[in-house]
């Protein structure tokens, strides 16, 4: 009798044992349905702020433009793909895809531990400066800054940076924006004192505008942008991946580069 019940033990045992390891093949199976459901829809949706100049924003005929927008075009041409851009709410970014929204966050988004633990980001693709831009020639370095309202875009990762900032916390108020250029035209009416945001798109904002801003050499992180995806989507995460480190091999990142920065 012993030896059946130890039979019977051993045969349920083996039965749980498959179905966990039948489970984890399945959890495996569907998180690397992720590249083949953007396949099968024959879409490739971008979450961005579509103010974001040069990265994501809108031209004078009101078309999504820009440095990752042409990244992410020839991306989806090589994946078989169309590229569909999606404007979202900068503030409610890992909302929008964590409900499915979009299929990921690609729009001039620099790396930082939360968002690192929060989302599945692709390898590091351009280097960038935090920094503060003014219009006025009198404030030319950060001590110049206390006391006076600089401007930031509401939920980036250049709000938590002057948040924690001894220049954050020296100035008279920081006042949130929805978006940089908003920000960027506020310090042009005189409302703000300097804006703090990426580097990358305050020199482009003051080339294409013609203002004679400063930006200060005095900034407070160097960054760098990544592409952002949901935790489980690996094979999608790899798959635009390795596109990526095919155009930087073959030189068709460089030239999108050079369209854009002129380098």
């Amino acid at each position: 009798m012993k030896k059946i019940f130890a039979m019977l033990a051993a045969v349920a045992c083996a039965a749980v044992l498959s179905a966990c390891n039948d489970q984890k093949a399945e959890s495996k199976t569907q998180a690397d349905e992720s590249f083949n459901k953007v396949k099968a829809a024959g879409v490739f949706v971008l979450g961005l702020d579509d103010s974001f100049p040069p990265m994501g924003f809108r031209d004078k005929d009101n078309n999504i433009v820009g440095f990752d927008i042409d990244l992410a075009t020839e991306v989806c041409a090589r994946l078989g793909v169309k590229l569909k851009t999606q404007p979202i709410s900068w503030d409610a970014k890992e909302q929008e895809l964590n409900t499915g929204k979009i299929d990921c966050i690609w729009n001039g988004m620099s790396v930082d531990s939360a968002r690192a633990k929060a989302m599945n980001l692709s390898d590091p693709y351009l280097k960038n400066r935090m920094i503060f831009t003014v219009k006025d020639k009198a404030l030319a370095n950060l001590a110049a800054l206390a006391g006076k309202k600089i401007a930031v875009q509401n939920g980036s990762t250049a709000q938590k940076l002057l948040d924690a900032s001894e220049a954050g916390k020296a100035a008279k108020e920081i006042v949130p924006f929805d978006d940089n250029q908003t920000a960027l035209m506020d310090l042009d009416k005189g409302g703000v004192d300097a804006v703090f945001l990426d580097e990358i798109v305050a020199k482009y904002w003051i080339v294409t505008n013609a203002k004679p801003y400063i930006v200060l050499e005095e900034g407070l992180s160097d960054e760098v942008y990544a592409v952002g995806f949901r935790k489980k989507d690996q094979a999608l995460r790899d798959s635009v991946n390795n596109v990526l480190a095919a155009m930087k091999a073959d030189g068709k990142f460089a030239a999108i580069s050079s369209k854009w920065f002129g380098k």
